[in-house]
């Protein structure tokens, strides 16, 4: 690793950016760690787990398509400020609902929704934003496998503190945290210094931009096909997370913190993969790694399914958090450095779409099977799925390695913002 590895760094709106998000995101996967521990422990229910997922995703597959257009539209950093500060009063409300009245679960579910509602207008405005708070253009993938370190390293802190704090002091303190956490956050972006917006008048309206936005795809099948890989792998195979809390309390006969470490061990793999392509040299071809990493998913979680000793089950779990990063990292550094700046909102709320839209179905159908044939055999099932649909599109990531070489990869580009029509 050199310094390199950190060259996004370069840019002072993006320290501030990635300080801000990665506490806020310790923060959100302490609530969601909680939250599924509340409902697993009071329920003792797997659907009722893939419903909590149903409940805190579905939700940005509704709305993605519009908070694509409203990004599109509008400023994306004051956007972005708004849903910020709508997520911390989400925060709030879960921490006095849970802390000060006697809740029924219901009432998670439906703030859950709400916050759901929410990130569908924050994700697409968070993620085209690392294209505008980068001084130079030629390191946003760095920007964006940063991200996915900086979400990975969350994912590795929050469930592990969660899964600690849930014992000792309780779901609500978990909450609280959260809330404080988007403090932060909102800080951090009002001490940004971006050039001052300039306001476009806008003639058309919000439903002929969403099919401008849908036509843009059609025109574009690279970015289209990308889109559907990961939108099959969200349905089928990333939703393995939803068993954890029955594998730490049923399998490894364990409490919240069983399920904060493997929480951690995924978030662990998921880091080494991160940083992985955050070192990757100019030129590297990451469909052909998507490809691989695809391959090592399906084998971490065959592997994963059915040990019955911690120690080693947490080791299957970092191969599979390895081979799982990738998936989301690759698709959006391809869509970023490909789509044009006036469809970045558009294009990357279908990027929502596929993968949040998709986790919660698919969060719902594992719960489901995992009642008829067991969750060891369920997560076995996924691990083949991944591997399978790695050879179904394997004819797609070769074509796009022999054709477009150097097309789609981790490059110096001088404008990342050129659509593959122009290229």
């Amino acid at each position: 690793m050199n310094i390199n590895t950190f060259r996004a760094f370069n840019s002072r709106n993006y320290r501030l950016y990635f300080c801000g998000q990665s506490i806020s995101l310790i923060g959100t996967w302490m609530q969601r760690t909680a939250v599924y521990w509340v409902i697993y422990t009071a329920t003792h229910s797997a659907p009722m787990l893939g419903l909590a997922v149903f409940a805190a995703q579905f939700p940005s597959f509704l709305f993605s398509p519009l908070g694509g257009v409203v990004s599109d539209r509008y400023n994306r950093y004051r956007v972005m400020i708004i849903t910020q500060v709508a997520s911390l009063i989400q925060a709030v409300l879960l921490v006095v609902v849970v802390l000060f009245t006697h809740y029924a679960l219901w009432e998670i579910f439906a703030l859950s929704a709400l916050l759901g509602t929410i990130n569908a207008f924050d994700m697409p405005a968070r993620q085209s934003m690392v294209n505008e708070i980068i001084n130079h253009k030629e390191d946003l993938p760095n920007a964006i496998a940063l991200n996915s370190s900086m979400v990975n390293i969350a994912r590795l802190i929050g469930p592990a503190i969660s899964g600690i704090v849930l014992q000792k002091m309780g779901a609500g303190t978990c909450f609280l945290i959260n809330a404080i956490s988007f403090i932060v956050v909102i800080l951090c972006l009002l001490l940004m210094r971006l050039p001052k917006y300039i306001h476009q008048k806008h003639t058309k309206k919000i439903i002929h931009e969403f099919k401008e936005g849908w036509k843009y795809l059609k025109c574009t099948p690279s970015i289209t096909l990308v889109l559907l890989l990961i939108a099959c792998i969200s349905i089928s195979v990333l939703p393995f997370t939803t068993l954890l809390p029955v594998f730490a309390k049923v399998i490894f006969k364990g409490n919240a913190a069983t399920f904060g470490y493997l929480n951690s061990a995924i978030g662990l793999g998921a880091l080494g993969g991160a940083l992985f392509l955050a070192t990757l040299k100019a030129g590297s071809n990451l469909k052909k790694i998507l490809f691989i990493n695809l391959l090592i998913l399906g084998v971490g979680l065959i592997l994963f399914s059915h040990i019955t000793t911690l120690p080693i089950a947490l080791l299957f779990a970092m191969l599979a958090g390895f081979g799982m990063m990738s998936q989301t990292t690759i698709t959006n550094t391809i869509i970023q450095t490909n789509v044009s700046k006036e469809m970045r909102g558009r294009v990357l709320s279908y990027f929502g779409m596929a993968y949040f839209g998709m986790l919660p179905l698919g969060g719902l159908m594992i719960g489901v099977v995992s009642q008829y044939i067991g969750a060891p055999n369920t997560i076995l099932a996924e691990g083949i799925l991944a591997i399978l649909i790695a050879f179904v599109f394997l004819p797609f990531l070769r074509k796009d390695i022999l054709e477009e070489k150097d097309k789609l990869t981790i490059i110096e580009l001088e404008d990342p913002a050129v659509t593959i029509n122009n290229k």
